[in-house]
């Protein structure tokens, strides 16, 4: 077990965020690969400064299986570590360090397996699939499973996405999609409020109709007791307008976010959204023809994950992982994007969620080996 905690410490020294080049911690993969003779595919980003990384451990035969993970992390800044985020520490059976449990753990994991997948008489293919940029909208993830798809002339079947999830199978995840939204009014002075456009009391009419929409999706029964909250969510995080309180802003902005189940669509809304601001526009233009609001996506919507439980994916998740029961999540991950590139998909890692993208974040020693474990089974599966 020496080894997966040696791997993982190196993982973590690599202090790459989402949407920062990742080449140091690939190069590090790709070296380690490298010793054991395993042949590994990169992925560019199109300015060549971020890369994905996949290959094939065994024979190019059908039926493989994908093991996933991001290999970029949230930031540290402004949070009250008690450790370096970016030095492994080990504490009362807990690993801290940013990116010990979302999800370097999980790589850590299959790195560590490598010897043994290697030594194995492998009667079906283990690929591994490392992206970037997940945490700044799992922006490397559909390309990443293409090139999985595409590139190899056997066709693998199965995907596990390694997200902390206690190593309990998850059969769902809500989709995402983050947006940017600007108005454009007429300043004045404030007792002018009905003669000129204020942009922060149009903006302040958009965030009510997105409230308002998640309401009239939850009250025609758009509703999914797998997940808590058990709705699609919309949601505004940030809003900024205004230069003083007598003077009629001309420009406010706000960020929103939309976590979608399975059976709403993210681009439905979206379209339902622009028509509402068209309408308002050509109101208000008759008053001010400068006015303007125009919204921007920060990335591709991220699909949901909502994996039919009669899959044999399902069924060889529990057995490797020894949990029968599955569950759903909240959070979005890559594993809708494999689902929606054609394989069967799943998330199951070790950590707790509970501890992602906060000060000391920790995997237990305990669920790291669980996850070692898990890697074991897996490879004596794949050579039966």
């Amino acid at each position: 077990m020496a080894r997966v905690e040696d791997i993982l410490k190196k993982l973590v020294s690599f202090p790459v965020l989402g949407g920062q080049s990742n080449l140091s911690i690939i190069t590090y993969i790709q070296d380690y690969l490298e010793e054991f003779g395993v042949k590994y595919h990169l992925v560019e980003s199109e300015d060549g400064s971020k890369a994905s990384l996949h290959c094939r451990i065994g024979p190019p035969v059908d039926d493989g299986i994908i093991l996933s993970g991001h290999t970029d992390v949230v930031p540290v800044e402004g949070q009250p570590w008690t450790t370096d985020p970016f030095d492994l520490t080990l504490r009362n059976g807990k690993l801290y360090g940013r990116g010990s449990c979302d999800m370097k753990g999980f790589i850590a994991c299959c790195l560590a397996g490598v010897p043994e997948m290697v030594a194995a008489d492998l009667k079906k293919p283990i690929y591994f699939a490392f992206s970037y940029d997940e945490e700044v909208g799992c922006l490397a993830g559909p390309k990443l499973a293409r090139a999985i798809r595409d590139d190899y002339e056997e066709n693998a079947k199965y995907a596990i996405i390694g997200e902390p999830s206690l190593m309990q199978p998850i059969v769902g995840q809500k989709g995402i999609c983050v947006f940017h939204t600007t108005v454009n009014g007429s300043a004045g002075h404030s007792s002018r409020i009905q003669q000129e456009v204020s942009a922060i009391h149009e903006s302040s009419r958009l965030i009510l109709w997105l409230e308002n929409k998640m309401k009239q999706l939850i009250d025609a029964g758009h509703l999914d007791d797998r997940f808590v909250p058990n709705h699609s969510s919309l949601h505004i995080g940030t809003i900024e307008g205004g230069i003083a309180p007598n003077v009629i802003a001309d420009h406010c902005s706000f960020h929103w976010d939309a976590r979608i189940i399975p059976r709403d669509s993210t681009e439905e809304i979206y379209r339902e959204f622009l028509v509402y601001c068209n309408e308002r526009a050509e109101l208000l233009r008759k008053r001010f023809p400068g006015f303007k609001i125009e919204t921007t996506m920060h990335h591709p919507p991220v699909p949901a994950l909502d994996t039919p439980e009669n899959l044999p994916i399902v069924d060889m998740v529990k057995e490797l992982s020894g949990i029968e029961k599955v569950s759903t999540v909240a959070y979005a991950a890559e594993a809708g994007q494999f689902a929606e590139a054609g394989f069967e998909s799943i998330i199951c890692g070790p950590g707790s969620i509970s501890q992602a993208h906060r000060a000391d974040e920790f995997i237990a020693v305990d669920q790291l080996h669980k996850g070692v474990t898990f890697i074991k089974r897996l490879t004596q599966r794949m050579s039966e």
